[in-house]
């Protein structure tokens, strides 16, 4: 709780027992307990907030909200109570009232710093920049302090930061901010280094980048000292922005002199030079070069001071430092880039990194060091370079099986590394079948040799041959794609399932298997295997998809909305999370970090995934328990939705997914490039569309029950009707372009690499017909409506017209139950294989029944008024009128008829999967060819793939049993 009261009062002996209960968890005795105190002292506010406390956390929050209030009209200004209403109003996501509290709190007691400083910290958590900056300054009026005074000017910032008009922002936000600044500094009152930064931030905002040099240069940039090297990088920086060539040479140089190894300094260094040349510069005849010293404007010469600070590295005793000989592979790059002839200078690219690889191979950052520089060699040198490399590491002698091991762990990581770069090169993929075999059989006994380097190890750490392990599933994983061979998948499972015995730890090993039984469409290892990740903060955003993606494509239903509440509950405490940092940064004076907080708040409210998340998790809400639990109406009531509202920032989606979250080695032409990128992207979103779409009609039509006497009532159609109607006829239009878009997409068949981003939910979705069936039902509420308004005498053409569309819904049901047909597992000649699309066409199948049946309900509500209204009248004319029922009521009575038959038709093939699937003796597959070792972990995955498939079938089956159960309440 918050700390309370300075003075000793003999009310904080009284709220004491209070406080220990809440602080304990123990919230009825809490309430208890203040019902007691306030039976005593009935003006004790304090002890009504914590009581309201107490009601909040046991889920009483407008019993709660109202004892708040009652205490908040009172404007309390002891400390014990306004700090409780804090605590309670952040509880109930009410910031806003806090800032109030305050607002009164400071008008009683004007002269209170500590009053005054919660007032600007209550508007820093809603963002009220004006009001933070009036707030600052009357603060610094009342205790002329330092940083009251730059709150109030980084409050200034804030308001240019976030002014819709950048022209308000340029002329007069922050050119009053750099007043308020200069002021301080012409009366020499700066003193803390956040408030160089915050002018520095000031002037670069305001693109005065020659003042802001000054600064750096001049006395006050002596203040910044928490950063390495702060002033230089800055420094760098404003060279660059002012092309200052020169200047950013003779920094970088003189830098690099200092420490060879810093890598930053080695880019801007040839950057400067290469500007330089285009420019022709030539450095004065007399005097210095520039005001930071000599400057290297030839190639010549800076080849030179990279072959000398090489020749430095070569002459000591010590470990040598990576940077210089990177640098001269950069500058042959570059140099290359440009066609320029002095690369040959620098010698033969082959021969550098050969001399690389003996200086540094047996550290693990080599393979990433070279890799990048790999494209250096020829096509025809990719052999000889890696026998060169093979040539230098030292390994034992031929054991049995033909394979020499290293003797210790340098060796091994060299040996490692030879292993990665051939891969790299891409002389694994050129391998054939039998190659491949081999080269897995070399890597598999690699892996189990350096395990005895590891014996040791604690349980979190890894195996130093670990890699070996995860090449071994790679090969395997190239081998399935090639020959479609499904035997590969399951050694690749059993060898990482083999890795991750000997290193638990081992993320690489757990995405990977992750993936591998995604493909395979179990989804109930998954669980676990993410779990075990134990994913931090945006890593929920970051990785997430991983896992949102399979869960409730593959059926199962309750660990999808575990999923999605794993992500939902970091984007929800994100918001709250970053005004605590904000708040944080103004009390500390880290000012340059309060922008970086607001991007990420902003970042993360526009991501790709969190929008997915949102919209999956209703969805899937309704499926699991709209009609069952609760009916439709109310269902979209408690999520709150709107069929007018779209909350999705389409125009600002960011895609926040790390595409390159697996360890890989493959060769350029098979990574992933930007346009697989934006293709995935554009891929996600419209398919983000269509589930947003849906989402939103199901929504309308849960809004537009029948309305009684609407034939009557003109008034009723321009009040409501009317508009309703043209929101639905709006979002169905949306809906049919949204679905043209993705047929378009779904033809183009794009294909990505197997490590990059899942493909969507798009193709599968539109080639069972499971999209163009729920449209077609959708678009049924729009001829309901046109029914409800004309009634059943004069509508027979559209009676008819609905009746045919009934009919088309249950063939296009029929279509998408036929493409489920078939064995999710079979075994054939002692070979287990999988049909996971089967799964997900049948998981498109439960979800378009439930809609459906949505529809069905509607209908049903909108046919039983007309009905009886008909019969009435009939009732009033002659008896023997004929009593024929209206043809809309004969075609929904065969419409249920039909929708029950497919249910029982579907519920028959899932448990005749459910029988065939327990029935596979596992234990009969031939797995004698394998050691019994690799045997059993192989079998263990089958045995959890058979297992996930049962748990997704049981799960479709139960929900398919409740919807069946709805039928009947759609008599009428």
């Amino acid at each position: 709780m918050a700390a309370r009261g300075h003075v000793q009062d003999p009310n904080d002996r009284r709220l004491r027992p209070i406080y220990d209960y809440l602080d304990n968890g123990n919230n009825k005795m809490a309430i208890q307990q203040a019902d007691k105190l306030l039976k005593k002292h009935k003006d004790l506010h304090c002890a009504k907030v914590l009581k309201a406390i107490g009601l909040q956390r046991t889920g009483k929050q407008d019993e709660a909200f109202t004892l708040a209030q009652e205490v908040a009209t009172l404007e309390p200004t002891d400390d014990n109570s306004l700090q409780a209403l804090t605590i309670l109003y952040r509880e109930m996501h009410r910031p806003e009232l806090v800032a109030k509290l305050y607002e009164a709190a400071v008008k009683k007691v004007p002269l209170s710093e500590e009053y005054h400083s919660h007032l600007f910290m209550a508007y820093a958590r809603v963002g009220e920049y004006k009001k933070m900056q009036q707030a600052g300054m009357a603060l610094y009026k009342i205790v002329p302090k330092n940083p009251y005074y730059f709150w109030s000017v980084m409050s200034l910032v804030m308001q240019a930061i976030s002014a819709q008009d950048e022209k308000l922002a340029q002329t007069m936000f922050l050119p009053l901010a750099e007043r308020m600044v200069e002021k301080m500094v012409k009366e020499e009152k700066i003193e803390a280094e956040a408030e160089v930064q915050l002018y520095f931030m000031i002037l670069e905002r305001l693109g005065k980048c020659v003042e802001a040099l000054d600064v750096i240069r001049g006395p006050l940039g002596e203040k910044l000292t928490s950063e390495l090297q702060s002033r230089e990088n800055k420094c760098m920086m404003l060279y660059q922005r002012l092309q200052r060539w020169p200047e950013c040479n003779a920094l970088a140089h003189k830098l690099l002199l200092k420490n060879p190894d810093d890598w930053q300094f080695y880019p801007s260094y040839f950057d400067s030079l290469f500007h330089l040349i285009d420019q022709s510069w030539s450095p004065p005849e007399e005097g210095e070069h520039c005001s930071e010293g000599a400057v290297h404007h030839t190639v010549a010469e800076v080849v030179r001071f990279v072959e000398e600070r090489i020749k430095g590295e070569d002459g000591k005793e010590s470990r040598s430092l990576r940077g210089p000989y990177l640098a001269r592979l950069e500058l042959i790059h570059r140099l290359r880039e440009r066609g320029c002839p002095e690369e040959s200078l620098l010698g033969d690219p082959l021969e550098l990194m050969v001399q690389f690889f003996g200086k540094f191979g047996d550290k693990p950052c080599c393979i990433t060091d070279l890799k990048i520089y790999l494209h250096l060699l020829s096509p025809d040198q990719h052999v000889q370079f890696v026998n060169r490399l093979s040539e230098a590491v030292p390994l034992g002698e031929r054991g049995e099986e033909g394979f020499a091991f290293p003797d210790d762990t340098k060796a091994l990581q060299r040996h490692l590394c030879v292993c990665q770069l051939s891969r790299a090169l891409g002389l694994h993929h050129a391998l054939d079948v039998d190659g491949k075999l081999r080269l897995i059989a070399e890597l598999k006994a690699h892996y189990r040799h350096g395990l005895k380097f590891g014996k040791n190890a604690l349980k979190t750490e890894l195996q130093f041959s670990d890699m070996y392990c995860l090449m071994a599933a790679h090969v395997y994983i190239d081998l399935w794609k090639e020959t479609g061979d499904e035997n590969m998948v399951w050694q690749g499972l059993g060898v990482l399932q083999e890795g991750l015995s000997h290193s638990a730890s081992n993320a690489q090993f757990k995405l990977l298997l992750l993936l591998l039984y995604c493909h395979l469409g179990a989804f109930e290892p998954v669980v676990d295997l993410y779990s075990s990740l134990d994913a931090k903060h945006v890593q929920h955003d970051t990785i997430g998809f991983l896992l949102t993606r399979y869960a409730e494509s593959l059926g199962q239903f309750a660990a999808a909305s575990q999923s999605c509440n794993f992500s939902l509950r970091f984007f929800h405490s994100n918001q709250k999370d970053t005004s605590e940092y904000i708040i944080q940064a103004y009390k500390y004076g880290a000012f340059e970090k309060i922008p970086e907080f607001i991007a990420l708040r902003n970042r993360l409210n526009q991501s790709l995934h969190f929008a997915q998340v949102r919209t999956e998790r209703m969805l899937l809400d309704l499926f699991l328990e709209a009609d069952i639990v609760l009916s439709l109406e109310e269902s979209v009531k408690a999520m709150s939705l709107s069929a007018e509202e779209d909350d999705i920032p389409w125009d600002n989606m960011r895609d926040n997914r790390d595409l390159t979250v697996f360890t890989s080695w493959d060769p350029k032409e098979r990574e992933l490039t930007d346009e697989h990128r934006r293709q995935s992207l554009e891929e996600e979103s419209v398919w983000l569309r269509i589930r947003s779409l849906t989402l939103r009609l199901l929504a309308s039509l849960a809004g537009s029950g029948h309305t009684p006497s609407q034939q009557n009532s003109e008034i009723a159609n321009e009040n409501g009707v009317g508009d309703k109607s043209s929101i639905l006829s709006g979002l169905l239009s949306q809906l049919n372009q949204t679905l043209q878009t993705a047929s378009q997409i779904a033809e183009k068949r794009i294909q990505y690499p197997f490590l990059g981003p899942p493909s969507t939910r798009l193709a599968p979705a539109l080639s069972s017909g499971s999209c163009q069936c729920q449209a077609a039902a959708l678009q049924l509420s729009v001829h309901l409506q046109e029914l409800d308004t004309v009634g059943l005498d004069e509508s027979t053409e559209l009676q008819t017209q609905i009746c045919n569309a009934f009919k088309s819904l249950v063939v296009q049901l029929q279509e998408i139950l036929n493409k489920c047909k078939g064995d999710l597992l079979d075994m054939k000649e002692g070979k287990l294989k999988t049909w996971p699309s089967l799964l997900e066409n049948l998981i498109f199948f439960v979800e378009t029944v439930c809609i459906v049946l949505w529809m069905a309900s509607h209908c049903a509500k909108i046919l039983r008024p007309l009905k009886t209204s008909l019969q009435k009248k009939k009732k009033k004319k002659k008896k023997d009128a004929n009593t024929a029922l209206p043809v809309v009521v004969c075609g929904f009575q065969e419409l249920t008829g039909s929708l029950q038959d497919l249910l029982t038709q579907a519920l028959e093939h899932i448990k005749g999967q459910e029988t065939g699937i327990t029935a596979l003796k596992l234990a009969s597959l031939s797995l004698d060819e394998y050691p019994q070792d690799e045997a059993s972990f192989m079998k263990a995955a089958m045995d959890k793939v058979q297992s996930s498939y049962l748990r997704s079938l049981q799960e479709a089956g139960d929900l398919l049993k409740k919807r069946a159960e709805t039928i009947k309440n759609l008599k009428i």
